[in-house]
């Protein structure tokens, strides 16, 4: 990336960071980066990570993409851990004299983790977000497991849901340690930022459209599912 165009990102981050988003949270038909994923979300000296987002897009099925434009925001000194490589944005950890400088340089305890903070554009630079990536040590995306759709364990099909009803969602987690968040293009969110959660199609909701429910932990980790849903 040139610098006029890291400048260009990184001032348009900044903007976007104080912007209000006029959409309900839980809507997926609208353009709008629903997450971005770093894989693995957590490495060691030497190690790397691909970054991707979940795009939703108005009148559209949400789609996973790579960044058009990525940089980092902080720290400056690790400017350099983010490059594209054959087509993906990687991130790339220093080694661990650079880490014990970042480290330093945001005065975090000694073999603290550092939160590489990375700004990623999509759209022509028209949607854009921020993504932290733990240098220093391996961890992984968190597994979602025992997501529950109306009572039943969710699996890979199309979701058939009735209109004018409540229908429960779930995923088994400790919502001290995750963030849950579900989405929709069909129905209406409720609780849409906790484990348990339901969706409603009302008169006036659309009655196809997609669910997903996407899963963050404490260390940047995230994870996502999406499904196909219609009301009848």
């Amino acid at each position: 990336m040139t610098r006029a165009s890291c400048a260009v990102l990184l001032a348009l981050v900044a903007t976007a960071a104080c912007t209000d988003d006029l959409d309900q949270q839980w809507e997926l038909d609208h353009d709008r980066i629903v997450a971005v994923r770093a894989t693995p979300p957590g490495i060691a000296p030497g190690a790397k990570a691909t970054l991707d987002a979940l795009l939703a897009h108005k009148a559209e099925q949400v789609r996973v993409a790579i960044p058009e434009l990525a940089t980092v925001v902080s720290p400056a000194s690790l400017a350099d851990t983010v490059a594209l490589e054959d087509g993906n944005w990687v991130v790339t950890a220093p080694s661990e004299e650079r880490l014990i400088a970042a480290r330093a340089e945001l005065e975090l305890e000694d073999g603290a983790p550092v939160p590489l903070q990375v700004g990623v554009s999509y759209a022509g630079q028209t949607l854009l977000a921020t993504k932290t990536v733990q240098l220093g040590a391996p961890a992984d995306n968190p597994t979602l497991r025992d997501v529950m759709i109306d009572g039943q364990p969710a699996g890979t099909a199309d979701l058939v849901i009735g209109k004018l009803v409540r229908v429960p969602l779930s995923v088994d987690v400790n919502d001290e340690d995750f963030d849950v968040a579900w989405l929709t293009s069909c129905g209406t969110m409720h609780d849409f930022d906790l484990p348990s959660a339901s969706v409603e199609v009302e008169e006036d909701d659309p009655t196809e459209g997609e669910l997903v429910v996407v899963l963050r932990d404490s260390g940047a980790g995230v994870s996502w599912e999406r499904w196909a849903i219609r009301a009848e």
